[in-house]
């Protein structure tokens, strides 16, 4: 994703109302991901823990934008402070922005590219969620929001796509999130899990997916918002590295799709839905940061790499023994490292940038670039994140309590079911108005009729 650049006034930019609206569109379907999320992780979860995991996901839309408006935007995208954090008095409060101001060297207002960013803010802590289903209190998952976003994010987003930012200074390709979002939501939802301990019952009880087609539902809505993630994220639509961007996101997530499956098939004997709504998220995660520096080819390369590797990397939790319910380790962060890494394999030289990769004679210094970009965001994060979660557990509390996780945390946290079987229809008895039925009158006994 390019950040804002500074232009000669000679050649300053005009605004595209075409670009703007693209923008727009671009920013309603980001928005769309963070539901669909909620569904894809509502349906993998029991169905006690339904509504817990759908508002872990709706509550990241209230509090970062919030967050967003009041100091966020400032912090990721303000003037850069020390190639580590951003700082412009103008952002806060997003108040001393004209209507018209464009977004340095581009042709679209700084009101849209805050809108666009915003969702990406919003998104990525909602992705953690998925590794904390069934145990953590929704208080406390609200704070950390307020606290991981402040902390971890914001800083996060500016090393990478800030003016100024220290990996993007140094080259590090990251077109729509690979370390920003994912491998930033990844690390941090495994440093929340080492300090939260594993679900009662992880590894003996069976945590089997309450509703299929609700995962299908949501992964079809990601896919779907996708195109908005990726393609979006070059602010503009006049170059043509937009549609390239766009057409790799499809043949990425596709190419996912049957590396999972048939690796499912090799492994497990079967062709599940579960795996092939993984493997096209995994796939879209994958080419997040790459697609807009490699050939459709290339996307097709990562696409299958990041589908039979994740489809791998679900299982280390069982080995390792660390509890990651709906592995947002093993798709986010190492899709997230698959798709990084292999820039420094795949990058043409000839799209989004002129850096190239190993297999188009560029030797390693991208691909070392890339490496470098990978190791500080996971660091980072992990430790960052891992303390914030000490710090909560030690003082609020992260976890409910252990009878409350076994009976259900929808109905502790919000005194709700999803789903009502106490009466026809989901409704209940007691909720009839009516004066009750009276019994039909007998009626009169059937004769015989008898002929003349």
């Amino acid at each position: 994703m390019p950040p804002g650049i500074t232009t000669l006034a000679a050649d300053a930019p005009e605004l595209s109302a075409a670009n703007t609206g693209f923008m727009l569109i671009c920013t309603a379907l980001v928005m769309l991901m963070t539901p669909g999320l909620a569904f894809f992780y509502g349906g993998m979860v029991r169905v006690k823990s339904t509504l817990n995991m759908l508002m872990m996901s709706f509550i990241s839309l209230g509090i970062v934008t919030v967050l967003w408006v009041l100091y966020g935007f400032s912090l990721a995208f303000g003037s850069d402070v020390g190639s580590v954090i951003g700082w412009s008095s103008d952002y806060v409060g997003l108040g001393d922005i004209g209507v018209t101001e464009l977004w340095d060297g581009y042709t679209i207002p700084v009101y849209v590219f805050a809108a666009f960013q915003l969702m990406f803010a919003v998104l990525t802590p909602a992705l953690i969620s998925g590794a904390l289903a069934d145990r953590v209190k929704f208080t406390a998952w609200a704070v950390f929001i307020v606290l991981w976003v402040t902390a971890v994010y914001f800083p996060v987003a500016h090393w990478v796509w800030g003016a100024g930012g220290w990996l993007f200074e140094m080259g590090v390709i990251d077109f729509a999130g690979g370390t920003a979002v994912h491998i930033n939501a990844g690390a941090a939802a495994l440093g929340v899990i080492l300090v939260i301990g594993k679900r009662v019952g992880f590894k003996k009880d069976p945590m089997r997916p309450h509703s299929l087609p609700l995962v299908m539902l949501g992964a079809a809505l990601l896919w779907f918002g996708w195109f908005g993630f990726n393609a979006g994220s070059w602010l503009g639509n006049d170059d043509g590295v937009g549609a390239v961007m766009f057409l790799n996101t499809q043949v990425a997530a596709a190419a996912a799709v049957l590396g999972w499956l048939i690796y499912e098939k090799l492994r497990h004997g079967s062709f599940t839905t579960l795996g092939a709504a993984s493997g096209a998220v995994a796939g879209l995660v994958a080419i997040t940061p790459a697609g807009g520096s490699v050939s459709p080819l290339g996307a097709l390369a990562i696409g299958a790499v990041a589908g039979v590797l994740c489809a791998m990397a679900v299982g280390l939790k069982y080995r390792f023994g660390y509890d990651d319910s709906l592995d947002v380790i093993g798709v986010h962060l190492v899709g997230g490292v698959i798709g990084s890494v292999l820039v420094g394999f795949f990058a043409t030289g000839g799209v989004q940038s002129d850096a190239e990769g190993l297999f188009y004679g560029g030797g390693l210094e991208q691909l070392g670039k890339q490496l470098l970009g990978v190791v500080a965001v996971l660091a980072y994060s992990l430790v960052v994140s891992a303390l914030i979660a000490l710090a909560i557990h030690r003082t609020l509390g992260m976890r409910v309590s252990e009878d409350d996780e076994v009976s259900g945390i929808d109905q502790v946290e919000h005194a709700e079911t999803a789903y009502d079987f106490s009466g026809a229809g989901g409704g209940s008895a007691a909720r009839a108005t009516g004066p009750a039925p009276t019994a039909a009158p007998p009626a009169a006994p059937k004769t015989k009729k008898v002929d003349a």
